[in-house]
């Protein structure tokens, strides 16, 4: 079988997919980032390799050696990295990263710095493949999916609420908004949703709505919002009520644990 390409970042999600390639016997050749991927995403796979965020160019190289025609991206990077002191010693870009970044990048978003990549790996016959390829049971489905039902004012700040988070995702901004009683309590920016969920809990003091979305133009190779157990932590930290996701384009990690803690703390999960 044709051997596949694992981008891996940080988080559950590249592990959670590895198993689910493992389990329908694709081999997978995994190119994980140093300081943010776990090590766990090597039981699951056929070979290993480290590199450092900005090496594209090695990443390639790899992919490359390995006959690798296909790949996915699964997890996410520490954005805060961007604007350490230490960035160019922390990130040692090769100079294929360094063109990438300074003529063919326009715009910093994650949308757009990923489609770059995407590009990137293309011109070196490398497709980037749907990120829940292996793993579609991951995806959020439309309805209460927890067994606590929303309130009627809980429904209205959701519908009240997704508008205004799709707005602010088609600019790139952040992909979370948190109401109450159709008041906007925070904006998911740089900071990340649990930074955001945490800023709006303190401010609504309890029963806060929160909504994550995914952006405009969809695209299922990468940067799909993503929620699991540090999520439904986070909601329960900041008196959060209820999480809506946008059913079939949001992934929930270790769905089963997941929805059972939101039950536990008596959250309500939606997918609208």
């Amino acid at each position: 079988m044709e051997k596949l390409g694992l981008i891996a970042g940080n988080g559950r999600f590249p592990i959670l997919f590895a198993k689910g390639a493992k389990n329908n016997n694709v081999p997978v050749i995994a190119v994980a980032i140093e300081g943010e991927t776990s090590p766990e995403v090597g039981q699951y796979v056929e070979k290993l390799y480290w590199i450092g965020v900005a090496q594209i160019g090695k990443l390639i190289k790899i992919f490359k050696q390995e006959n690798v025609s296909k790949a996915v991206m699964a997890g996410g990077l520490t954005k805060g990295n961007m604007f350490s002191s230490l960035r160019n010693l922390r990130l040692l870009p090769d100079l294929r990263t360094i063109n990438l970044w300074y003529k063919n990048v326009k715009r910093r978003d994650d949308q757009t710095l990923l489609g770059a990549v995407a590009d990137e790996l293309l011109k070196d016959g490398i497709e980037l493949q749907s990120s829940t390829l292996y793993v579609p049971q991951l995806l959020a489905k439309k309805g209460i999916l927890t067994k606590k039902n929303p309130t009627d004012r809980e429904m209205e700040d959701i519908y009240f609420a997704v508008p205004l988070a799709k707005e602010i995702a088609k600019h790139g901004i952040g992909q979370c908004i948190v109401v109450k009683e159709k008041v906007v309590l925070a904006v998911e920016a740089f900071e990340g949703t649990d930074e955001a969920i945490r800023r709006g809990g303190k401010l609504g003091r309890s029963d806060v709505v929160v909504i994550k979305v995914c952006k405009q133009n969809f695209d299922p190779r990468f940067d799909i919002p993503t929620v699991g157990l540090d999520t439904i932590t986070t909601l329960k930290e900041s008196s959060a009520s209820v999480l809506a996701l946008e059913a079939g384009r949001t992934i929930i990690l270790d769905i089963e644990e997941t929805l059972a803690e939101a039950d536990k703390a008596g959250i309500s999960v939606i997918g609208i």
